[in-house]
């Protein structure tokens, strides 16, 4: 069992009140997770301050309190801890009661709008077929070596995140790949972590509900390179325009990526197909089962990464060209009779735009796009008619549904998602708020060699109405409805 005082040299104290000579359980920041003997780290969330449970926590057995603001009266059954950023102490102290698991790990972070769970998993996956053992802390799931923790966030809390690096690190592990939001940057979850690498894919207009400017938005991505040590390597998409602004003030060594313009590391695709693709990559040609030029930009992010880390150029062109797409990401299934359909997790503009534009670079004339997609409720609304927009203007048929519209109200979303459509694509769209019936529709209205986009929620297997989670899968709802009409 960890000392408090020992745990507490990673954090700049303002004043502690008491005796810091004690064991310390365990380190929470939700009192209804203290266990007798926890330190309790009081943080001021979104929509809870935990300054407001201090009480609580002593009571139910906490020992010490991490606080930013002085408990009002004298607590003296418990040692009170200063701090000024109490997110900051959280991070580090959960590091460094875990005995710092990210120093042990070599530790790459991916952060960017689009491509992060491609990115991390794809890695994961290449890193282990080239005979290591890989941590994964993903949107979809999480893992020690093959072992799967279900993910509930994109990127976990501070002492979950150092927990499970930790068990990574008993298991033999040697690299852990993870995705970090810009949540997550800005909430200081990552303080603390001790990174060999960042990554960057690209930025474009997403979670505005939280940052509230773009700004801002870039601000928060760009701390993760900021923070990087000079040790460390940072690797650049320069084909976005804020691949650069992200390396501005780091110490870290930069390398670049890029189809368009001068790179490191450089890809064009050769042949597109749906079934896969030709790409060069640094003048090399390899095949792969993945379309689209966003994948291109991830198998080329994910064979630098891997070249940064030391990997034969030749073993890792090998590896990739036998790895499968992410599950929900241009997930294609079949009909009978012929129509193609695809479920990807595109639910910002940028992504649907690269989603759609991969269908249209391989499909025929004949060929019709009917897509199906709707936007989160009780999320960023100013990207709605951006959506419905861009899903108009690049498909022959579009039907806008409901996608998770939690507290609100799935006709009013739709209805926003709308105003978008341009005056001349009006008579493409069809509103049908069940999303199942939307996806019917979908496969009654096309003919054989057609293809339908479910876009926007991939590999989730639910729809969240009204706090409550339903059961629902994109791909089990297209499956039966195929089953059902053409078998």
């Amino acid at each position: 069992m960890k000392v408090l005082s020992d745990i507490l040299k990673t954090v700049q104290t303002i004043q502690v009140i008491g005796n810091t000579e004690l064991p310390v359980a365990a380190i929470v920041f939700d009192s209804r997770e203290v266990i007798n003997g926890s330190l309790f780290v009081a943080v001021k969330g979104t929509k809870t301050d935990g300054h407001e449970y201090i009480e609580m926590a002593i009571k139910k057995g906490a020992k010490a309190v991490v606080c930013e603001t002085l408990p009002k009266k004298a607590k003296e059954n418990a040692v009170i801890i200063q701090v000024e950023n109490s997110s900051v102490a959280l991070g580090k102290l959960s590091s460094s009661f875990y005995n710092d698991p990210s120093k042990s790990l070599k530790l790459i972070g991916v952060t960017g709008t689009n491509g992060k769970t491609t990115t991390v998993t794809l890695l994961y996956n290449l890193i282990r077929k080239l005979g290591y053992k890989v941590g994964l802390l993903s949107t979809v799931r999480n893992y020690i070596d093959d072992q799967i923790i279900e993910a509930t966030h994109t990127t976990p809390d501070a002492v979950q995140m150092n927990k499970l690096m930790k068990q990574m690190v008993n298991a033999g592990c040697e690299y852990c790949f993870m995705e970090v939001s810009s949540h997550a940057i800005h909430q200081e979850r990552i303080a603390g972590l001790e990174f060999s690498g960042a990554l960057f894919t690209n930025i474009t207009h997403d979670h505005l509900d939280y940052h509230k400017t773009f700004a801002e938005y870039i601000k928060a991505k760009k701390k993760l390179f900021d923070d990087l040590d000079p040790q460390s390597f940072a690797l650049i998409n320069t084909d976005d325009k804020n691949g650069n602004v992200m390396v501005q003030n780091t110490k870290a060594e930069v390398k670049s990526y890029a189809i368009r313009s001068g790179a490191d590391f450089k890809a064009k695709i050769i042949e597109s197909h749906f079934e896969g693709s030709m790409l060069n990559i640094n003048n090399i040609d390899v095949w792969t089962y993945f379309v689209g030029k966003f994948n291109a930009y991830n198998l080329l992010l994910v064979y630098s990464c891997a070249v940064m880390l030391g990997f034969d150029k030749n073993e890792i062109l090998t590896a990739i060209s036998e790895m499968k797409p992410v599950e929900g990401r241009f997930e294609t299934l079949r009909s009978q009779n012929g129509i193609t359909a695809i479920v990807d997790y595109a639910h910002t503009p940028d992504a649907l735009h690269n989603v759609l534009n991969a269908i249209n670079e391989i499909r025929n004339d004949d060929q019709e796009l009917i897509t199906v997609v709707g936007a989160g409720g009780d999320r960023d609304k100013t990207k709605r008619p951006d959506m419905a927009k861009i899903a108009a203007q690049f498909s022959d048929k579009l039907i806008l549904t409901s996608d998770n519209p939690r507290t609100e109200n799935p006709n009013v979303i739709i209805e926003e998602m709308k105003k978008g459509v341009e005056i001349e694509n009006k008579k493409k769209v069809l509103s049908i708020v069940n999303r199942e019936e939307g996806i019917r529709t979908a496969c009654l209205l096309a003919k054989k060699g057609d293809i339908i986009l479910v876009a926007g929620k991939g590999h989730e297997t639910y729809q969240e109405i009204n706090g409550i989670k339903h059961h629902f899968d994109d791909r089990e709802v297209i499956q039966r409805i195929f089953n059902e009409l053409y078998n």
